[in-house]
């Protein structure tokens, strides 16, 4: 016997119209996707989502990137003058 329960939550009224209009869009009401978002918490027994910076990266490719960028700023090869940058740049490219 399923036995059935009320969550009340509350949240940013702005959050909730464009979730609410998302889910619409491919044929879910809110209460459905909410649903759909807890069961998968429950099988996968994970938060079925890629949580993202403000940049837009996973934090892991986030973490990747500024270790490569201070790796290059440490060892990477510096230039007085832009044109000379440019010039091996494309020569390097033949």
């Amino acid at each position: 016997m399923n036995m059935q329960t009320t969550i009340q939550i509350r949240i940013d009224s702005r959050i909730k119209r464009e979730a609410k209009k998302t889910l619409e869009e491919i044929g879910l009401d809110l209460s459905s996707g909410l649903k759909l978002f807890l069961h998968n918490i429950a099988i996968t027994q994970s938060v079925p989502l890629d949580l993202r910076t403000a940049n837009g990266f996973t934090i892991r490719q986030e973490q990747e990137i500024l270790r490569e960028t201070e790796g290059a700023v440490r060892n990477g090869k510096r230039y007085k003058d832009i044109l000379k940058m440019h010039e091996e740049i494309l020569s390097s490219e033949d």
